[in-house]
């Protein structure tokens, strides 16, 4: 499993509020009453992550749903600074005079409005270890989970994580005896070693390091196995609406994509909702090799951005 200084971004989930309903949400939204991190906490994670190498991320939900949004931007461009700062969001109506804390805030921003029949989610609540009764096996899928290879760790109010996963399980399921890391300064330089606690408890209720059946985002149906079934049957709104299917725990054995389209002029139709319109952030200023990423930029001012660049210079760099 990776080490979290080699993740290209740690996240902080600000809440698990969200306008969308998707099918398969990684946050489980839909599943419980949203939450909101609280100004103190969310102090405590940006401080606990000055200094890390790379990006530091909103996450949510939508993070633009949190009332207080614009407070967090101003305390996080203050501690970390716009260059490692990224945002993941749909860019929600109704949220457009946000447009310039964006543009000031994110040198990164990854946006899907979740309106395409070609975007995949993978049933992380059908557990890999009522799939996979060979439990070495589980184990060995275990270690090479794709999400914990290519995604991010967490801070959210339970505490620090290794994956977000597990992160979004913990805050789904409530054990009091199960909390993640304290979050103080550094507490991203643990090792591999240190995970052992998080992965025994999480990663065998999590189906993402089995091969399963993806549904696209818009169906809204969930995905459960019997065992996440029971412990969420009593208190889950979205079982209730009856949004959900039980698993027949069955592996595919055909390649499962995630998002098919890879599509600029789908991103850019968005962005350009609030004014705002996306580079690719390929120079020197990435905290990536060559960029990987988009930078937001305002319209209606195209002198305008933090860096003090012309839009013809940023075109010149692409």
């Amino acid at each position: 499993m990776r080490l979290i200084t080699s993740m290209s971004t740690v996240q902080v989930e600000i809440t698990s509020a969200c306008q969308k309903s998707c099918a398969n949400c990684s946050r489980f939204c839909g599943h419980y009453r949203p939450w909101f991190m609280s100004f103190d906490q969310f102090k405590e994670a940006i401080d606990s992550m000055v200094g890390y190498p790379r990006m530091v991320g909103f996450q949510g939900g939508e993070p633009l749903l949190h009332p207080e949004f614009e407070k967090f931007c101003a305390y996080a461009r203050e501690k970390i600074g716009y260059e490692k700062l990224g945002l993941w969001t749909t860019l929600p109506n109704g949220f457009e005079n946000y447009r310039k804390t964006i543009c000031d805030t994110f040198y990164y921003i990854f946006v899907n409005d979740h309106s395409r029949d070609d975007i995949f989610h993978h049933p992380g609540l059908v557990a890999i270890e009522e799939v996979v009764k060979d439990k070495n096996q589980m184990w060995q899928m275990i270690d090479k989970c794709w999400v914990q290879e290519t995604w991010s760790a967490s801070v959210n109010p339970k505490g620090a994580f290794f994956c977000e996963m597990a992160a979004a399980q913990a805050m789904l399921f409530q054990e009091e005896d199960h909390q993640g890391w304290g979050v103080e300064p550094g507490w991203w330089w643990r090792t591999t070693k240190d995970y052992r606690e998080q992965i025994e408890k999480w990663c065998p209720r999590c189906g993402f390091a089995c091969p399963l059946d993806r549904k696209n985002s818009i169906s809204g149906m969930d995905d459960l196995s019997p065992m996440n079934y029971d412990r969420l049957k009593g208190t889950s709104p979205k079982i209730a609406k009856g949004m959900f299917k039980v698993s027949d725990l069955k592996m595919t054995t055909e390649e499962q994509p995630l998002a098919a389209y890879k599509n600029e002029a789908y991103r850019d139709r968005i962005a350009k909702r609030y004014g705002i319109f996306l580079v690719i952030n390929s120079d020197d200023k990435s905290c990536f090799d060559g960029g990987s990423y988009w930078t937001p930029y305002l319209y209606n001012k195209f002198s305008y951005n933090p860096a003090e660049r012309s839009i013809s210079s940023m075109l010149e760099e692409r």
